[in-house]
């Protein structure tokens, strides 16, 4: 396959809940029973290492989920948890894993948007967000935590959320990414919660990387990552050029776009796609490809500075 071909995303995840899988040496995957369009099958936390061993992003406050994690390590000592980020769906699973193991929490910090709300935003746009999360240790990127057998080196892949961080086990040439990359879908980016800009400088980096082997917080994993990630900055230029193609046509307020845009979407998933486009609508007005009255928001109108050539 060439880096220009589209790959096709990957939807055949037949893990079931509370079942421990060992995908490849050294990581154990098990799923949360909370699907949804969103989180696809559900949330999938990982185990680092044997014996004393990381689990990566607990997952929601949900009990069984937690119960299964902890039978999943018996016998074993859990050292360290690393959170990817702190949307609720994989982060409130954490003080009730710290309590039962006493591991240390590592996250690159408390919940925080890209940017600050604009004062004619009139509702929060991300009520999926754990503003309780506090980290024991705050990760710089680039830092390095060492376990036994394994190290994880700290990525600061913002976009997503701005909080949001993946971990690459070098010398395995993997990397545990979170909701930045997913094989079953493209993310979510829903300002102010997150940044299109950031998200796009994210996929970016990840290009320059050796990791080859990527898990997601949903859905299975991801092989030929870096070739994977080129598909999915095609695939957000392209949604860039159909936004700018229905704009071409006159102005036209988010909904509008939505509908030009998204062909057959999941209707539960329209409110996101809204959100989505708003991100990008936000690099095009910063970039003065785009414009609107006041701050671009959710219920703006847009329209194109200049012609397309």
């Amino acid at each position: 396959m060439s880096d220009n071909e589209d790959i096709p995303f990957n939807r055949d995840f037949p893990l079931a809940p509370g079942v421990v899988d060992e995908v490849v040496p050294g990581v154990r995957r098990v799923l949360c029973n909370n699907p949804s369009p969103f989180t696809f099958t559900g949330t999938v936390s990982y185990i680092v290492g044997k014996g004393n061993v990381a689990i990566i992003d607990p997952g929601p406050a949900d009990e069984a989920h937690i119960q299964a994690l902890l039978d999943a390590v018996r016998g074993e000592t859990v050292t360290h948890i690393f959170l990817t980020h702190t949307h609720k769906d994989h982060s409130p699973g954490t003080p009730r894993l710290k309590a039962a193991t006493g591991a240390t929490v590592y996250a690159e910090g408390p919940h925080r948007a890209s940017r600050p709300r604009y004062g004619s935003e009139l509702a929060p746009t991300e009520s999926g967000a754990d503003y309780e999360f506090r980290p024991d240790v705050i990760l710089k990127d680039g830092e390095r935590v060492t376990g036994d057998g394994w190290q994880l080196e700290a990525v600061a892949t913002p976009g997503h959320t701005a909080n949001h961080m993946a971990f690459a086990w070098a010398e395995r040439k993997l990397m545990f990414v979170g909701d930045h990359v997913m094989g079953w879908s493209t993310s979510i980016v829903a300002p102010p919660d997150g940044s299109m800009v950031d998200y796009m400088a994210s996929l970016e980096r990840l290009t320059r990387r050796g990791e080859q082997l990527y898990f997601s917080g949903h859905g299975p994993e991801i092989p030929d990552a870096v070739r994977y990630v080129k598909f999915l900055i095609r695939h957000r230029k392209a949604r860039e050029d159909s936004i700018l193609y229905r704009l071409a046509k006159g102005e036209a307020d988010i909904p509008t776009i939505v509908r030009a845009s998204y062909i057959g979407i999941d209707p539960r998933l329209i409110g996101a796609a809204g959100y989505s486009v708003l991100a990008h609508l936000e690099d095009l007005v910063a970039r003065n490809v785009v414009a609107t009255d006041g701050d671009p928001t959710i219920d703006g109108t847009y329209r194109l500075v200049a012609p397309l050539a």
